[in-house]
């Protein structure tokens, strides 16, 4: 079991690390908006992740796996936000104008953007149902060890993004002038499009 449970720990640690959407929002965060923000958006990315991973664990996971128009319908919902998103960006005249870059941002704003970018992956609720049944074992409760991996995902979600976030400051502190930060945030909104229409073309 717990040999088990650090090989799931390397794996998701593996996975949250990989280059997306919810990685691309977290260093845009902190780049543009500040650390505190980029946290409030990581912990809005964890909740929904959080959210994600439970629905997949849940007879509702499967239904979304196997019903096309379910997984359609959310691939379409996730695409359309991630396109927002990145033409947001993309429409920056100057770090201090821009929508997405904007320091009077709210919390919720930034935690609520974090939530909706987790939310709409249909993709990561096929990922839960096809990595956590491996992670459990069938001796024990399997609705607990589900929510044990499901927490654990979580809060790695939040050092790892965290961790990206811290380094995104030290390098906005040190490198990054304005004419920089308005190219990185271009860069991003490039990257979110692509994406978005990534996801248009993704099967299960």
């Amino acid at each position: 079991m717990v040999a088990g449970y650090l090989l799931y720990i390397c794996v998701a640690l593996a996975t949250i690390a990989l280059p997306g959407p919810a990685v691309m929002l977290t260093l845009n965060n902190a780049v543009q908006r500040g650390l505190p923000k980029a946290l409030a958006g990581i912990f809005g990315i964890s909740l929904g992740v959080l959210l994600v991973a439970l629905i997949s664990a849940s007879g509702l996971g499967v239904i979304i796996e196997t019903s096309a128009m379910a997984f359609t319908v959310i691939k379409i919902a996730g695409a359309a936000y991630l396109i927002y998103l990145g033409l947001r960006m993309l429409r920056v005249k100057s770090v201090h104008t821009s929508p997405l870059c904007d320091h009077g941002s709210s919390f919720a704003k930034c935690f609520g953007e974090g939530f909706l970018v987790s939310v709409t992956n249909p993709k990561a609720v096929v990922f839960f149902i096809s990595i956590l049944p491996q992670f459990v074992t069938p001796t024990e409760s399997h609705s607990d060890q589900l929510v044990v991996l499901s927490l654990t995902f979580s809060v790695l979600v939040v050092l790892v993004h965290t961790a990206y976030a811290l380094l995104a400051s030290v390098i906005k502190s040190q490198l990054m002038s304005s004419a920089v930060r308005l190219v990185f945030s271009r860069i991003s909104g490039g990257l979110f499009i692509s994406f978005g229409l990534a996801l248009v073309g993704a099967s299960r």
